[in-house]
């Protein structure tokens, strides 16, 4: 018997558990974003959407975040994405976040996954919260106290084709600084 079938798996019932817990972290997102108010009746109604479970973010002067998505149409994954942000100016922490963004239409679809895409630094987010002051755009976010993402409220609209909300994971940053988000897509 070859001896590398045994040891492939081995390696894909190490893997499974960790392939699990990112499906979770989607559903998980998923259902917060649903039950946040008005980003829940958006599911309804947009031709498709980009979700991203965990954006990290940090900066001490020069900031960025990252973070993995994926991309839905009809309810189906039709690729995979990531996000990039450089921000400069005041900033001072690390925060998690999750984030969504609709499409309103095919086109804004199109023009998502069409290649490299970018929010200029006027883009802005719904930032989802229960609590104290908070607020999130594609340049930057500050954040105080919030109720968390089991307790999140939206209030949203498409500005361009597409609507982007925020919900705070964890962490506090203060920020003062100017920045976009870049997108690249892999489809499926």
């Amino acid at each position: 018997m070859n001896k590398a079938i045994p040891m492939t798996i081995v390696l894909l019932l190490f893997a499974l558990p960790f392939a699990s817990a990112q499906a979770d972290a989607y559903k998980e997102a998923q259902k917060v974003f649903r039950e946040a108010g008005e980003s829940g009746n958006f599911f309804n109604n947009a031709y498709g959407y980009a979700l991203f479970p965990t954006i990290g973010k940090a900066g001490i002067g020069v900031g960025g975040a990252y973070g993995k998505g994926q991309v839905y149409v009809g309810g189906q994954i039709t690729g995979e994405t990531s996000m990039t942000q450089v921000t400069l100016g005041f900033q001072l922490g690390g925060q998690a976040y999750s984030q969504i963004i609709f499409f309103q239409d095919k086109r804004a679809y199109e023009e998502f996954t069409g290649g490299n895409f970018e929010f200029g630094a006027q883009a802005t987010a719904v930032a989802i919260t229960a609590g104290a002051s908070a607020a999130a755009t594609t340049t930057g976010s500050s954040a105080g106290a919030s109720g968390g993402k089991h307790d999140a409220n939206t209030v949203g609209n498409y500005h361009k084709g597409m609507a982007v909300f925020t919900v705070a994971k964890g962490g506090l940053m203060y920020e003062a600084s100017i920045g976009g988000q870049k997108f690249e897509f892999k489809p499926k």
